[in-house]
């Protein structure tokens, strides 16, 4: 399968709309972006080889660091190479530092790993469960806990309550919040779900990724100086890992500005949402309520999936059926709306699937 076209990819020989992956703006391909890859590549080479506590801390780095605490209006951000690195970090830095790890029963693998890595007892909570999640906290008294959640649940598009997690936190606890998928998407000026929520971020470590809403990758950790002195002390995947290459972190420089300058894109983002939502709920299928620019449809049996990829592809359109850990174990559509979709392929989506 290739991506074609920015709403398109090339699947065994045909050209089909394509309904999938994280890129919600398609800036993986906005030509702006792919030009400072490119400019970077030809003056900066691909890599710097090195880890940064040693020779490879490179100008760009800490450049797209500012960029990223200007963009979230966060106190420091710290650069990793990937996504899913940032909630490892963070765990290596703070080990022994709480009492307990509350973890959502959903949230990603990556939280799961990093859970691991805090030296404390993990305790499931049902996803997304206030009540589960302040039964729990009374049930276990004095305590200092740190709270694991994705932002924005990549399944469905679901959004963690957090105004209710902040309210049953006690005094010492922290949110250590993955908001891989709503980083750049969600809230007034794409800061997440805390901006979303409005709520303030004091008690929430926030992680992201720049390879979804923004569109290249690495991820970053946001939070207090505190936090970054000790993932710079602390953290051996920080200290012991080559950084992002250099053209990725100019391309991810030029895709913030893009997305800081221009809000057309999360209001056509907001407004594809709005329209296919919209438009199943009127035929009464169920619909999560949130602004995530995913719907879920998980089939009654194997017979009804075959019958809808079939419907899909008799209208052009890539059949997103995937088996994620965490997800249905029989599989399920998984279909993610970008700010680029016109109408008409949301209509022609709207109309495969009711």
């Amino acid at each position: 399968m290739q991506q074609v076209d920015r709403t398109f990819v090339r699947f065994q020989g045909r050209k089909l709309i394509y309904f999938a992956g994280c890129d919600y703006f398609r800036l993986a391909s906005h030509p702006r972006v792919l030009e400072a890859a490119a400019i970077a590549l030809e003056r900066f080479g691909l890599n710097v080889s090195a880890s940064r506590i040693t020779t490879g801390n490179h100008p760009l780095y800490e450049q797209l660091e500012k960029s990223i605490v200007q963009f979230f209006d966060a106190q420091t951000a710290t650069l990793a190479s990937n996504g899913y690195a940032p909630n490892l970090m963070v765990a290596q830095a703070l080990a022994g530092e709480f009492s307990h790890a509350l973890i959502d029963e959903r949230a990603h693998g990556c939280l799961a790993d990093a859970a691991q890595l805090l030296d404390c007892p993990v305790i499931k909570f049902r996803h997304r469960d206030a009540q589960d999640f302040r039964r729990i906290v009374q049930r276990l008294g004095n305590m200092r806990p740190l709270v694991l959640t994705d932002g924005m649940f990549a399944h469905d598009g679901s959004i963690a309550p957090l105004k209710e997690y902040l309210s049953a936190l006690p005094e010492g606890g922290m949110i250590l919040l993955d908001d891989a998928h709503a980083a750049g998407v969600l809230g007034k000026n794409g800061r997440g779900t805390p901006e979303l929520a409005g709520v303030s971020t004091k008690r929430i470590i926030q992680t992201i990724t720049l390879s979804k809403g923004f569109g290249v990758y690495g991820g970053a950790v946001l939070g207090p100086q505190k936090l970054r002195a000790a993932i710079l002390a602390k953290s051996r995947l920080f200290s012991g890992n080559t950084p992002l290459p250099l053209p990725l972190a100019n391309a991810a420089l030029k895709s913030i500005a893009i997305l800081k300058s221009d809000k057309t894109f999360r209001a056509r983002l907001a407004q594809n949402t709005a329209r296919l939502k919209d438009g199943l709920k009127g035929h009464g299928l169920p619909v999560e309520e949130s602004p995530g620019p995913i719907v879920a449809l998980v089939p009654k049996n194997a017979k009804e999936a075959e019958r809808l990829k079939k419907r899909l592809l008799a209208r052009g359109i890539y059949p997103p059926f995937i088996k994620y850990p965490g997800g249905p174990e029989s599989g399920y559509f998984r279909f993610a709306i970008s700010s680029e979709h016109t109408p008409k392929q949301l209509d022609v989506l709207l109309n495969a699937m009711i």
